[in-house]
């Protein structure tokens, strides 16, 4: 590492080396010597008087404990009581902890077991239930079930292994199931929240905006039909069924906005923006892209409150840490990759690309949105190709086309959900109208993503259209640096 640039930004070094070693604990497993190595070189660094060097020493201390930190929380993750159970069935007690999702030939949730015959836990599990109405997040079941293994490995995809890298490594599947209670602290304060924000966006006309509405509002996109879904997968549109950064920002930016017309204090305008973060995040749910928003935005606030400067770069590396701190698993998770991947894209590659356009005519607001795509597309591609086997080609034009319907259809969404509570009419026409520009947001992944060559699949070409846009981002980055 640069000795002067770590000195210049110490803080970005040692969160940093961190979030390395907890990566780096995926590769191998290190005992207690590794934080014994870490406190040594703590030792040294306290008894150097050059800082560059103290530093330096730091950072690898902090390296092998975040190394050790990673293989511990790994060792919890892989332990498992109902391995042991495969093959036996009985009573139990699940809670389910995430939204259903609707199969073709059954209904698959994750929920927390609590119980299997006398057997008392708390263990991630999969459900797998017979397809009709489906369990609400939060509720308790009571199910006859049956411990069995994932399913082997098809087309590439092994269920085993992704099932793994989120802590759960049994199914159960029932036949018959029954509510018998809800789940209680900061889970069901989520489980209401999050059942809030879903009862006024069903407030519109239903069907298909009203699951589009769900999926780009909550990241739930479990009840578009499985056409609309490879059509958003082959135009490049995916990423806006996936909470991020700009919902985080105009939560937060509506409740200073909502602070400063009712005349109070910015000081609690940046209060309830922490608040809102905070129930957003809680409704959404652990995914990547929000926590690492959410981290990112709270921080923001915080950083305002404390009269403080604020560090895009400081708050994206404190988000990667509190994810891999969780769970080191998440460094091979396509959408810790992807979403991690993309900022890198805008903070780096997008502005070049932008200044690269500024000789052409186009509106200042047309060179910003071809220049994030542009730079998402090449940067996200490799990852997208290792992870799925199929790279989008028409990505840019379709995020142009769809780009300014976004940011309406989350401004109306979300003041919808704040207004409901006083004004359920006006919020049913703000959801109404929300409804139609997600309408239009899925014109555009079906128009695109039916165009012949929209998504190569195959590996061979697939690899090739990846290692394409890899040059094509060192070019333009070499590029941009020599003008």
């Amino acid at each position: 590492m640069n000795g002067q640039l770590l000195v210049r930004h110490p803080q970005h070094g040692l969160v940093g080396a961190v979030c390395g070693g907890l990566a780096a604990s995926n590769l191998a497993r290190p005992g207690l010597g590794a934080l014994a190595c870490a406190g040594g070189l703590c030792a040294v660094a306290a008894g150097l008087e050059d800082r560059g060097r103290c530093l330096l020493a730091l950072v690898g201390a902090l390296a092998l404990a975040g190394w050790w930190w990673g293989g511990a929380r790994l060792d919890v993750l892989d332990r498992s009581v109902l391995e042991s159970q495969i093959g036996r069935a009985g009573r139990a007690l699940a809670v389910v902890t995430a939204p259903v999702r609707r199969g073709r030939f059954d209904l698959r949730v994750q929920a927390e077991a609590r119980q299997l015959g006398r057997l008392r836990l708390r263990e991630a599990v999969l459900l797998r239930l017979p397809l009709g109405r489906a369990p609400p997040q939060g509720a308790e079941l009571e199910l006859v079930a049956k411990v069995i293994r994932p399913r082997a490995p098809t087309e590439g995809f092994d269920e085993g292994r992704y099932l793994r890298r989120h802590g759960i490594h049994v199914v159960l599947q029932a036949d018959h199931w029954r509510i018998v209670g809800r789940r209680g602290g900061l889970g069901s304060v989520a489980d209401r929240l999050r059942g809030r924000v879903a009862r006024t966006l069903e407030r519109g006309p239903g069907g298909e905006r009203e699951a589009l509405l769900l999926g780009i509002v909550l990241g739930d996109d479990g009840r578009l039909s499985e056409e609309l879904r490879d059509r958003f997968r082959a135009s490049g549109l995916y990423h806006l069924l996936a909470v991020s950064g700009q919902n985080v920002a105009l939560v937060a930016g509506g409740t200073l906005l909502t602070a400063w017309l009712l005349g109070l204090s910015r000081w609690l305008g940046e209060l309830g923006a922490l608040a809102a973060i905070a129930a957003y995040v809680l409704a959404v749910g652990a995914q990547p892209s929000v926590v690492r928003a959410g981290i990112a935005g709270a921080l923001g606030s915080l950083a305002w409150l404390a009269a403080r400067e604020r560090d895009r770069w400081y708050f994206l590396l404190l988000g990667a840490l509190a994810l891999l701190a969780w769970n080191p698993y998440a460094a091979l998770d396509p959408g810790f990759q992807l979403s991690f991947a993309a900022v890198l894209a805008i903070f780096v590659v997008a502005p070049r690309i932008e200044r690269a356009l500024e000789g052409y005519p186009l509106p200042s607001q047309a060179r910003g949105i071809l220049a994030v795509s542009a730079a998402c597309g090449v940067v996200t591609a490799p990852i997208l190709w290792l992870q799925f086997h199929a790279v989008p080609l028409l990505a840019v034009p379709a995020n142009a086309l769809a780009a300014p319907a976004m940011v309406p259809v989350l401004g109306l969404a979300l003041a919808a959900v704040a207004v409901d509570p006083i004004l359920p009419a006006a919020a049913a026409v703000l959801v109404s109208l929300a409804g139609w520009c997600a309408a239009y947001v899925a014109l555009c992944a079906r128009l695109i993503g039916a165009l012949p060559g929209a998504e190569l699949q195959s590996g061979r070409a697939a690899a090739a259209a990846a290692i394409a846009c890899a040059g094509a981002a060192a070019y333009a980055w070499r590029r941009c640096r020599t003008s």
